[in-house]
């Protein structure tokens, strides 16, 4: 089968990359993720080579060429090739010597079908289905990786039900995952949840006791609750989410939720969003809780909210929405004769209040409400 064109094919740099590893000759071929994207007529964001040539004589080839090499993987037999500004990764063919389902130690070869045999999945091998290539539970072996790994591919390239070798075997080894890095876990879980409709693999996930060892706290209700928000993202024309239905698949307990983000080492950034969400309950006016919470919570927290009809107009309206600044600060409530400290704090929370609640006005406007806490604080005080 020849490859039709596509517009990676045409990268600036390409072609001079392909001369210096002696493409025409046989020595190198486009391999794994942009050939598979490139048949399946969607569009590929990474381009990866494999070649005959060592790495010492790739790196060697691309000093000779003006390419930049960085020595990237030099023990599993990457090197990057950096052309145009964006990378390519070049990967002598190899064979594995052994494995510990986390690393494997390897030997290079120039056999193309030694370095396909030791590839995870059909469709990485331009087959038509995905399972694993040659024995499943073999392949999990070498790395656990390739649970979570074939559920991503059954999710976005599968078609009916899954593999039934495959399936038993990743139920099978389901505590394997425990070996990993929580990282990779992380990793790969939020790529499948990325997915345009992942809602009735990580049903398969959890009728498989996939996630029992590493996310005990993914429930039925949790699935429930990510079919629910695939739909309301649909309707609204949001874009889907991997930290989002994260959240939606967590039960509605913050510490859980963040405890969870904290064991697969997720960023404070992330651990915070999922507590948000975790949170999430009556969102009221749009604007106001993205002033509480932030606009993108506030926009996770709309999709969830069974309350909320029609999410989609709330979510358009803070499509711009910048965070308004309080117009008085604790100086001018000093000015106005209340005592520095507690008195000036308690307030301001309660002008801020006065202030949200009727749609962030300007000072002008917000000057009755001032007046009248600043009023009563000083009657509290005597």
């Amino acid at each position: 089968m020849k490859l039709p064109p596509a517009p990676w094919q045409k990268r600036p740099g390409m072609a001079e990359l392909l001369t210096a590893l002696s493409a025409d000759a046989g020595e190198t071929r486009y391999v794994g993720g942009c050939v598979r994207d490139t048949l399946l007529k969607v569009e590929a964001s990474d381009v990866d080579l494999a070649t005959r040539l060592a790495p010492e004589e790739v790196i060697r080839r691309l000093k000779a060429a003006k390419i930049k090499a960085i020595p990237t993987g030099l023990a599993h037999g990457t090197v990057t090739a950096v052309i145009a500004g964006k990378p390519v990764e070049v990967t002598t063919l190899r064979r594995d010597v052994s494995t510990d389902g986390r690393r494997a130690t390897i030997e290079y070869t120039d056999d193309w079908k030694e370095d396909a045999g030791r590839r995870d999945f059909t469709i990485n091998a331009l087959s038509a289905r995905v399972r694993f290539i040659g024995e499943a539970l073999r392949r999990i072996a070498e790395d656990h990786l390739r649970i979570l790994r074939f559920f991503r591919f059954h999710g976005r390239f599968g078609r009916g039900e899954a593999d039934g070798e495959a399936l038993a075997a990743c139920s099978a080894r389901a505590n394997d995952l425990m070996a990993l890095s929580r990282e990779r876990i992380a990793d790969e879980l939020l790529k499948i949840l990325a997915l345009p409709d992942p809602a009735p693999t990580v049903a398969l996930m959890a009728a498989q006791g996939i996630f029992a060892p590493v996310l005990p706290e993914i429930a039925a209700e949790g699935v429930e609750r990510l079919h629910f928000l695939i739909r309301r993202e649909r309707a609204a024309g949001v874009a889907p989410d991997g930290v989002r239905r994260l959240g939606a698949l967590l039960p509605r307990d913050a510490l859980v939720a963040v405890g969870v983000g904290t064991r697969l080492r997720m960023s404070n950034a992330i651990r915070l969003r999922l507590g948000c969400i975790a949170e999430r309950g009556e969102t009221g006016r749009p604007d106001a809780l993205a002033y509480r919470v932030g606009a993108e919570c506030a926009v996770d927290r709309m999709l969830l909210d069974e309350g909320l009809s029609d999410p989609a107009p709330s979510i358009a309206s803070l499509a711009e929405w910048e965070k308004p600044r309080l117009p008085v600060r604790g100086g001018a409530l000093i000015a106005r004769g209340l005592p520095a400290g507690r008195i000036v704090a308690a307030t301001m929370q309660a002008i801020e209040r006065d202030w949200i609640e009727q749609g962030f006005p300007d000072a002008e406007t917000l000057e009755p409400a001032i007046a009248a806490r600043v009023a009563q604080a000083l009657r509290d005080t005597q």
